[in-house]
């Protein structure tokens, strides 16, 4: 593995974790000291997944994360809980053993993690794929969130 630091080929294992999916190796270069972490992850035939207009597309980890962490942003959320987020996601996908998912069933498995991990996150995760077409919408998720005994995860719909 090359160390992101100095590119040197010369680098031990110090420790090893299991995370959802994934080992979570951390590295120490023998070159420069620097220490990283690197993830393996068994590779799996991913679903095509279908947008909102019909298209397909490759399944990209990347751009699910990256729609996560700008909903986390400035939120007492770590970077790991973030990435244990997407590896469920992830493995809910890869475990449906469908050749196709909808966007909608990967934003409804993100916005049910969000709701118990974060409020403001979730708001936010929301207002952006639930397309409010006004600001009474985003209220309206607002007040849901709000509301005691709000409604159970299952009961988490789209208004499509």
């Amino acid at each position: 593995m090359r160390c992101p630091k100095c590119g040197s080929g010369d680098s031990r294992v110090v420790d090893s974790r299991d995370a959802v999916n994934a080992v979570r190796r951390r590295r120490l270069c023998e070159n420069c000291g620097n220490r990283f972490t690197t993830y393996e992850r068994v590779e799996t035939l991913r679903p095509l997944v279908v947008k909102r207009d019909g298209t397909r597309e490759e399944w990209n980890r990347t751009k699910l994360l990256e729609g996560v962490r700008i909903a986390c942003t400035k939120r007492p959320i770590s970077s790991a809980r973030i990435e244990e987020l997407v590896d469920e996601v992830e493995a809910q996908v890869a475990g449906s053993g469908r050749q196709e998912i909808l966007t909608t069933e990967i934003g409804l498995a993100v916005m049910r993690r969000l709701r118990h991990l974060d409020e403001v996150a979730y708001i936010r995760f929301a207002s952006v794929y639930l397309r409010f077409r006004d600001v009474n919408g985003f209220l309206e998720e607002v007040e849901r969130v709000k509301r005691p005994g709000r409604p159970a995860d299952d009961q988490l719909q789209l208004d499509l």
